[in-house]
């Protein structure tokens, strides 16, 4: 089986690859268009040089990975999709014969969190018109990080069954500490998840994101609810 779960931004996105990654049956990859796309577009993201020089950059060798990728000994893999990365001219093919799976979080929720992590953002920043794009292209399975952070194991083994896949209770934990699978921009982005060992408890009351960030709500809130409409249920 092949997994592509297409997230924006700040979306439990880290944390559900930890935990397919906890499973001794899956390989993962972490966010392998972000380096073309930095490239493509001369985005000036954290750490930007430094991805650059880390992780290939080319498109189509990306895409080649993906059609055929590396997993050594384990017979699925999950690959973590920004939707935003997937700009004009970087081919979609490969993902059509994925289990292509998309995960959501309020924009709010993801607003205020973003905005700790950079100064300054665009709706584009946060993806939401791109993964709305995404699901119309290939279809899919949509699961709310506001369910699985309420109750973690219910909604992973929801999701495993929807796609065909044992549930496994390795999914549910992971030792502290970074992974030798992710990203270099781990070291900017990833400080809360690598103080984990497990998912975060249920969410509180949305967060006032500040007249700033209110244009950039209003542009991805349309685009949420239509995907949490179609949201697998708890």
């Amino acid at each position: 089986m092949k997994i592509a779960m297409w997230s924006g931004p700040r979306n439990l996105s880290t944390a559900l690859m930890y935990s397919f990654g906890a499973r001794p049956d899956f390989a993962v990859w972490d966010e392998p268009f972000y380096a073309p796309y930095l490239a493509a577009t001369g985005q000036n993201h954290p750490m930007r040089d430094a991805i650059l020089a880390a992780h290939d950059s080319d498109p189509a060798s990306v895409v080649a990975a993906c059609f055929d990728p590396n997993t050594g000994e384990k017979p699925h893999f999950y690959m973590k999709h920004m939707p935003h990365h997937m700009i004009a001219g970087f081919p979609m093919d490969w993902a059509m014969d994925c289990v292509n799976i998309h995960l959501i979080r309020h924009p709010a929720r993801v607003i205020a969190s973003y905005g700790v992590k950079r100064d300054q953002m665009t709706a584009d920043d946060v993806g939401f018109r791109q993964q709305w794009d995404v699901y119309q292209q290939l279809g899919g399975l949509v699961i709310d990080s506001f369910d699985i952070r309420n109750d973690p194991q219910d909604m992973l083994e929801k999701l495993c069954n929807h796609i065909g896949l044992a549930f496994d209770p390795t999914m549910l934990s992971w030792p502290a500490g970074g992974r030798s699978d992710d990203g270099i921009w781990a070291a900017h982005w990833y400080g809360a998840i690598h103080a984990s060992t497990g998912f975060a408890g249920p969410e509180g009351p949305l967060p006032d994101v500040g007249a700033e960030n209110t244009d950039i709500l209003n542009e991805a809130l349309p685009y949420y609810e239509k995907l949490h409409e179609l949201r697998l249920r708890p």
